[in-house]
């Protein structure tokens, strides 16, 4: 018996003519990218993915032509201020296409730069209204600070350029403040940074160190670059460690879920930097004016006691029989050598003495 049978071709052109039969125009795809590569012809060719529960339910080839991909690309670098990477939620403007040689593929024309911060937006929010309802947003505002952090774990990339700027800022101070700070390496972009950020956290807590303060921090970037600060595993491992931790993440611009979480934060690494200082160089200033105050305090206290000291010295001057003598005055003294205030302590025939500035006599009273 005869088989009826079509030959590979031709199956393949029957699908390519339904497939564009049923798209005969361009549709908008959202997806994830799974894998992207730009060839040195100029064309970029990208692998999406579509996830549910941590499962991939479809897998699709896509490719932009050198032309289409140098514009798109440019543009979303503009609005989003990152380059398109793996890992992105994405919304694709695509032809669909069917080779016989090649197969399936999504031609892709345009990617909404917008559509992709906006479902970031939307994840960090959904990030935040998660730590709210498990009270982990305000956990690390119940810690205290100590009034001089000397003892400083940093978590960072340690090669990069924000924490270079905090090393710069805190060896060169002016004022010559000196501070331990130890030194827990991080990934601090894309995928695998809150993974290696939490580790590191863990790290610090095992270590049984008695840090005075946890400092995490990195230079700016774009908002895409960013967007691992507003993962819920970092913001976890902030609000669980037990040790106050400062943030300091991006340009002045920037907050991020993970500012939330912390005890406290400020804008930049070199910002963390300046802060630390600001703490020592502000208890300097005091001890300095407190300092001023006891010594003038105790200058004021000297000269009201050599006050008191001048006039009871002037006083015993002025008590002095010498000095009551030096006016032109005598004593006279009885034969007990007592002084004698009236004529009627005196007998007759007794020997008295009568005393001057310069001596005295003895005289017998007739």
């Amino acid at each position: 018996m005869e088989r009826e049978f079509l030959s590979l071709c031709e199956l393949q052109s029957l699908i390519r003519q339904e497939l564009e039969t049923a798209f005969p125009g361009r549709v908008w795809v959202k997806a994830e990218i799974n894998a992207l590569q730009a060839r040195t012809n100029g064309h970029c060719y990208i692998d999406l993915v579509q996830s549910e529960n941590g499962m991939v339910v479809a897998k699709a080839r896509a490719m932009a032509w050198r032309n289409v991909w140098l514009q798109i690309s440019r543009h979303f670098e503009t609005v989003a201020g990152t380059s398109l990477k793996e890992g992105m939620s994405v919304l694709l403007e695509v032809g669909v296409s069917y080779s016989e040689v090649w197969g399936f593929c999504l031609m892709i024309n345009d990617i909404d730069a917008e559509f992709t911060l906006g479902e970031h937006e939307r994840k960090r929010q959904d990030t935040i209204d998660r730590l709210k309802k498990e009270g982990l947003l305000e956990r690390q505002k119940s810690l205290v600070l100590p009034s001089l952090p000397y003892h400083i774990a940093v978590i960072s990339s340690p090669d990069g350029a924000g924490f270079r700027d905090f090393c710069r800022h805190i060896d060169n101070n002016e004022y010559g403040f000196v501070f331990e700070v130890t030194l827990y390496p991080a990934t601090v972009q894309g995928d695998g940074a809150p993974a290696s950020v939490a580790a590191a956290f863990r790290a610090i807590e095992d270590s049984g160190l008695p840090y005075d303060c946890v400092m995490l921090m990195r230079g700016g970037g774009g908002k895409m670059d960013m967007a691992c600060f507003d993962e819920y595993m970092i913001a976890e491992a902030i609000a669980l460690c037990p040790i106050p931790v400062i943030t300091g993440i991006g340009h002045d611009q920037d907050f991020h879920v993970a500012d939330m979480a912390a005890c406290h934060y400020v804008k930049t690494p070199t910002a963390l930097a300046d802060w630390l200082i600001e703490i020592y160089a502000s208890e300097d200033e005091s001890l300095a004016y407190y300092s001023t105050r006891l010594r003038l305090a105790f200058m004021n206290k000297v000269a009201s006691m050599e006050s008191k000291v001048n006039l009871l010295e002037t006083r015993i001057k002025a008590a002095d029989p010498r000095s009551i003598l030096s006016r032109g005055y005598t004593l006279t003294l009885d034969s007990s050598g007592k002084v004698s205030r009236s004529v009627k302590d005196f007998r007759k025939g007794e020997e008295i003495r009568i005393l001057f500035p310069d001596g005295e006599i003895k005289a017998i009273v007739k």
